[in-house]
């Protein structure tokens, strides 16, 4: 792993030197009994009130140090952890529900959750009846939903979690003694569409629970967006066997964390609070029942009888739903049991490692990003690109000359960036067949989604047009399997394909075969999700696709795992889908195209118009925002 500079004080210090909100009105003596008052036992406990005041949302007039900025001038440390996958089986993905649900009811003092897609079905109602539940214990919530991924034009159901701090709870200590500190809900919206913010997106799968207590704080990150087709199940409980084959890490601090100055659980949180606090971002509330009586931003209501609901009645139902989907999820059979066995699943299992948070808070704000991605890389030390760049470097240093990169993704591309004259100031596909040509024991393993399992056209496109014959094919072969008539396979027939095709250095491999109930076969493939770097030294798992969009525009996140334990989990993982998989360009690759062009399903035309749809792309320039 490679050595990194520990600046997390600064962080801490500089957010709460940021955090100068306006604090509530002081409770008074005779107001004890009040629902927003603390019982007067309750204790002023200096830890909760110094994460009460670093957890609170700040508006952009209020803040006086951009967040994205501070992001990328502070690098984060790497951590002892102890790590968990949670792989991409179907069994799995019932896991990861069952998880996110016991994480939510067993925290004892907060809440972090920050999604790409949070769907407003029976997962998403439910995961927010867990909060509701939390707050009500004296939980503290903040909840973050991308504007575009995640678009509602209310966010009703949002709204209606904040509603639910009317019976919240007040904050315990490490003690487990009432603060003074009630606890609260936070909604967040990224990059809200109203503040004209369309293309810089948060793609974030993150949750955290307690945080800055390091006995007690869990991670859970990786491609799962919260919607039932990542968890392998109808809205009636039944199996959905098209489901996306997804996967993600759980992470809490090492055994030695208390070596550790700043636990991986506390970093990811600060993390979070710099994304919540965007400059981009906008908070949400629910519509109050007095408009007339409150301004919009008063939250004390001292002077209201507790049994008065301040809320719009509209929230009741949201509230119900969001009880009701919870209930229906954790009796079914098959998610009831696992969260029975969680306490044990919770414990055992875990690797010990050293991890480093990476993120690319700065694609939020980095100009031309085509024309000077390697400037706008070096700025951003804790960018995903940059430290896998200086990690394979490494290798290189210390003379590795055999081993296999390991790469899993969805909708991989190989950059290749010109500048404004239109010269190439970027090839990743040159700079990696370089390499292996220099390193013949050296190989490059790849798996993605094919056609068939594939949920992306143009995504797709791209795939199957460009990045893999920049790979394969030589570059007449490549101009030739671009201008090929889909129905007409007499390029793939060739001695010089045949040759190409039997790279001893590079293997991609996509998902799904001929025996697919898509071709009337009876074995379901799904569709790939998952994101994960293995290599001879080091691990990845997050949420990067590798792909043009991920690269430049969104703010990515994951972590570098130093684990030769996880490495092994993620290669049985890796071998696991290459079963499932064939060779591009194979014979039983070209067999399979040509079968699903054949057949009945609806993925026929998305064949057929491969090579239309990447020279329109190409032709209008937008090959890099997909």
């Amino acid at each position: 792993m490679i050595k990194m500079i520990l600046y997390p004080v600064v962080l801490s210090i500089a957010l709460a030197f940021s955090a100068c909100g306006v604090s509530p009105k002081p409770c008074q003596g005779n107001e004890q009994n009040l629902p927003d008052c603390p019982p007067k036992h309750a204790v002023n406990d200096e830890k909760i009130n110094a994460i009460y005041k670093n957890r609170t949302w700040l508006a952009e007039e209020d803040q006086h140090i951009d967040p994205v900025e501070l992001g990328r001038l502070i690098q984060t440390p790497a951590n002892s952890a102890s790590v968990k996958i949670v792989g991409a089986s179907f069994g799995e993905a019932l896991d990861s529900l069952a998880i996110k649900i016991s994480m939510i009811e067993n925290a004892q003092h907060t809440v972090d959750a920050s999604y790409y897609i949070f769907t407003r079905d029976r997962v998403g109602y439910a995961l927010l009846g867990a909060m509701c539940n939390a707050v009500k214990r004296g939980v503290d919530i903040r909840i973050m939903v991308d504007s575009i991924g995640s678009f509602h034009p209310s966010h009703s159901e949002l709204k209606a979690l904040e509603t639910c701090t009317e019976d919240a709870g007040f904050m315990r200590n490490e003690e487990g003694e009432i603060t003074t500190k009630k606890a609260r809900v936070q909604v967040v919206i990224f990059n809200s569409l109203t503040k004209l913010q369309f293309n810089r997106r948060s793609h974030d799968k993150l949750l955290i629970v307690d945080g800055f207590f390091a006995d007690k704080a869990m991670i859970m990150t990786g491609g799962r967006n919260i919607s039932l087709h990542y968890y392998g199940i109808y809205d009636d409980g039944s199996k959905d066997f098209d489901t996306f084959r997804d996967l993600e890490v759980l992470i809490k601090p090492g055994k030695n964390y208390t070596q550790d100055n700043h636990t991986v659980a506390r970093i990811s949180e600060l993390y979070y609070g710099l994304l919540f606090r965007h400059r981009g971002n906008k908070r949400i509330r629910p519509n109050l029942a007095f408009d007339d009586i409150f301004e919009e931003d008063d939250y004390h209501f001292s002077a209201v009888d507790e049994k008065t609901t301040l809320y719009d009645a509209s929230y009741i139902s949201q509230r119900e739903k969001s009880q009701k989907d919870l209930a229906f999820l954790k009796n079914l059979p098959n998610i009831k049991s696992r969260l029975d066995s969680m306490p044990k699943y919770m414990s055992e299992g875990f690797n010990e490692s050293r991890v480093r948070l990476s993120h690319q808070l700065s694609n939020l704000t980095n100009d031309r990003v085509t024309t000077n991605v390697k400037e706008n890389l070096e700025r951003n030390p804790n960018s995903i690109l940059y430290l896998l760049s200086k990690a394979i470097q490494k290798q290189r240093d210390n003379n590795t000359t055999s081993g296999t990169l390991r790469i899993v993704s969805p909708y991989l591309f190989s950059g290749l960036y010109k500048d404004k004259d239109g010269n190439v100031v970027f090839d990743g596909t040159k700079n990696v067949l370089d390499w292996l040509n220099k390193h013949p024991n050296m190989r490059l393993e790849i798996v993605t989604n094919s056609v068939l399992t594939g949920d992306n056209v143009f995504t797709q496109a791209i795939i199957d047009m460009n990045m893999v014959p920049r790979f394969l094919l030589s570059p007449d072969l490549q101009k030739k399997w671009l201008d090929a008539d889909e129905l007409n396979f007499d390029i793939a027939q060739g001695d010089e394909w045949r040759k190409l095709m039997s790279n001893p250095q590079v293997f991609i491999y996509q998902t799904g075969k001929l025996d697919s109930t898509v071709l009337g076969g009876s074995t379901n493939y799904g569709k790939l999700h998952a994101k994960f770097i293995v290599s001879k030294n080091f691990s990845f798992v997050g949420t990067s696709n590798f792909d043009y969009r991920s690269n430049l525009y969104n703010n990515e996140m994951g972590f570098f795992i130093d684990s030769k334990e996880t490495r092994n989990e993620l290669i049985q993982v890796f071998e696991a889908l290459k079963k499932t998989s064939y060779l591009w360009g194979s014979p039983e690759w070209i067999e399979m195209r040509k079968k699903l062009i054949q057949s009945n399903s609806k993925k026929a035309g998305n064949v057929k118009k491969q090579r239309r749809v990447f020279k329109v792309i190409r032709a209008l320039g937008l090959e890099y925002l997909m």
